[in-house]
């Protein structure tokens, strides 16, 4: 499909956190943003007159946008630091330099240190983070010394090289903030045992360490120490309310390629996130037109192949919503939980958003192309001859047999018709007949249509099933329409529609946009029904009193009830503001019906 213009694009951004990219003319990015909100942050560009000459110059470059969808606003920094690293895009400044967010580092060695560091090797140390604010993590690590007593200094404190005494204690052994494994004082088990639960703190598992500080807050406080005790819970607040773990970077998950999929009945919306040592470095959504009627597996198999081509993807593993054939050289990944899914999850949420857009572009580039789309696809779903480009569909409503009505609500090219819609009170039929009642308006309704020469419809649905069907059949026999109108049946299950003289009910697929328009009919016949019936009821319940009075006609008692604005009102008025409003010989009437009574 073409690419839509840069107005359009504009007005189709999601309001959503992420990272948009700015293209020019020749494809080259050119800059790398990130939004609390994209909508409004891309728009910013666009419609506010900028001080800057080096903003104005770009703004005049920008041909295309991307963008990356992504949970918050924290995310979007450090996807964007990424991007930025490595395109390094001519008009970002601040980030091309070779400063990076900081990490903890748990050291690959005996008796690990722990540290802050804004450097990552491939050295089998664990590294958590980034971290967009060294505050964070200075409070993570100040926690963690005050949990734990660990090793500062840098020795290689090999078995051997304690064993024959290389090293002394340090003045932090004696100050208690180390408890001497240089001098084999603490046992290696327990020492990784508190590495342990440190890396559960740095994952976000917080729910141990919570429990020794409230231990130890409890004890400062009953020792009367109360500038220790709110200390520690201060730490307990900076712990509960604090994330360590960002769904965008995760060291754990290297050299990854990301594929997700939605589609409906035309198009499949593959999305391809390529994962580089823990970050995002590509996304890109791959827009497929069904040839015939592919699944999910067969276009992502193909996308899959398409994308990793273009992109020169050299990656061994893939994650996937399920399992794809992608021969011997490649590992699958179907992930179920964890940050794998996380970011599998993300994928999806990029590929939906992209779906929407699509959708909302094509509204405003060509409006009916929506419209003759789904008028195509229920003709195909439903067996038709022609397109339901007018619909009408009934439904009956009566309680306990009181106040019979029914409602007809007319779609046309698949949107609602309000100024078409009608009630029907039931004339001819006594109690809760809806078979009786079905025939009596749809009888009512087409010999109007056909005396005033108007256009008939393509489909009629009926609410209920065979039996309602049939009564509706009756009617359309007698004016003579049978066969030149189609008409279904809904049961109660709205899977199942019936057809004139076919047993078996036709079922359509639940994520069916054909289903989703007949389901909008049955609710907005039903909600049109439900209001018309309430209000006679209602309408009744207040006129009743004043019907039973001789010479009182419906229009007097529209008047009296505007006025007065109850029955009650009405009887306790004086003579003379009765005459006010209906005249000196119905103001009599009304006036001795209620005084006299």
């Amino acid at each position: 499909m073409d690419k839509p213009a840069l107005e359009i694009q504009l007005k189709t951004l999601p309001d959503q956190p992420g990272v948009y990219q700015y293209y020019d003319a020749n494809g080259t990015i050119i800059y790398v943003g990130k939004a609390k909100n994209l909508k409004k942050r891309v728009s910013s560009y666009f419609t506010k007159t900028h001080d800057n000459g080096k903003t104005r110059v770009l703004v005049k470059k920008i041909a295309s946008i991307k963008h990356i969808v992504v949970e918050t606003e924290t995310d979007a920094l450090l996807l964007e630091n990424n991007l930025i690293k490595k395109y390094q895009p001519r008009y970002n400044v601040m980030l091309k330099d070779d400063k990076s967010y900081p990490w903890i580092c748990i050291k690959k060695e005996r008796f690990p240190r722990v540290f802050s560091t804004r450097r990552v090797f491939k050295d089998g140390s664990e590294y958590f983070g980034p971290y967009t604010s060294m505050k964070t993590v200075s409070t993570l690590l100040d926690l963690i010394k005050g949990l734990y007593s660990l090793r500062t200094c840098n020795y290689d404190l090999s078995k051997a090289k304690i064993d024959a005494g290389k090293y002394k204690v340090c003045l932090e052994y004696h100050l208690g903030n180390c408890k001497g494994p240089c001098e084999g004082y603490e046992s290696e088990d327990v020492y990784q045992g508190h590495i342990q639960d440190i890396k559960e703190i740095l994952k976000g598992n917080f729910k141990d360490s919570l429990n020794q500080f409230r231990v130890q807050m409890n004890a400062y406080a009953a020792d009367m120490q109360f500038e220790e005790a709110q200390r520690i819970k201060e730490k307990i607040e900076v712990l509960e309310n604090y994330q360590a773990k960002s769904t965008i970077v995760n060291p754990k998950i290297s050299n990854v390629d990301v594929f997700s999929i939605v589609s409906d009945e035309g198009y499949g919306y593959v999305n391809f996130l390529q994962i580089s040592y823990g970050s995002i470095i590509r996304s890109h959504t791959l827009e497929i037109k069904k040839k015939l009627d592919e699944s999910d597996l067969e276009l992502l198999e193909l996308a899959i192949t398409e994308i990793r081509q273009r992109f020169n993807s050299k990656s061994r593993e893939i994650y996937v919503p399920f399992e794809v054939d992608l021969g011997d050289d490649i590992k699958v990944t179907v992930p179920k939980l964890g940050d794998k899914k996380h970011i599998l999850d993300l994928s999806v949420r990029n590929a939906k958003y992209y779906r929407m857009e699509r959708f909302k572009q094509i509204k405003i580039t060509d409006p009916d192309r929506h419209a003759n789309r789904i008028m195509a696809q229920m003709k195909a779903d439903l067996r038709l001859h022609e397109e339901p480009r007018h619909i009408e569909c009934f439904d009956n409503s009566n309680i306990q047999g009181t106040n019979s009505v029914a409602a007809c609500v007319v779609f046309k090219n698949g949107k609602p018709s309000k100024k078409d819609y009608r009630h029907f009170n039931i004339k001819t039929v006594e109690g809760p007949d809806d078979f009786a009642s079905m025939e009596e308006v749809v009888y009512r309704r087409y010999k109007r249509l056909l005396d005033e020469e108007q256009p008939l419809p393509q489909l009629i649905i009926i609410d209920g099933g065979k039996g309602q069907l049939g009564s509706a059949l009756k009617s359309l026999d007698a004016l003579g329409l049978r066969g030149k109108i189609a008409i279904i049946g809904i049961a109660k299950r709205l899977e199942e529609l019936f057809y004139p003289g076919d047993p078996v009910p036709l079922y359509l697929d639940k994520k069916s946009e054909s289903l989703k328009v007949i389901q909008q009919l049955r609710n907005e016949a039903h909600r049109f029904g439900i209001e018309h019936h309430r209000n006679r009821r209602s309408k009744n319940a207040l006129n009743t009193e004043l019907e039973t009075i001789s010479g009182i006609g419906e229009k007097t008692i529209v008047d009296l009830l505007k006025h007065f604005k109850s029955v009650k009102r009405v009887a306790n008025a004086k003579l003379d503001e009765l005459e006010a409003v209906v005249g000196t010989s119905r103001a009599e009437k009304i006036y001795n019906y209620y005084h006299n009574n």
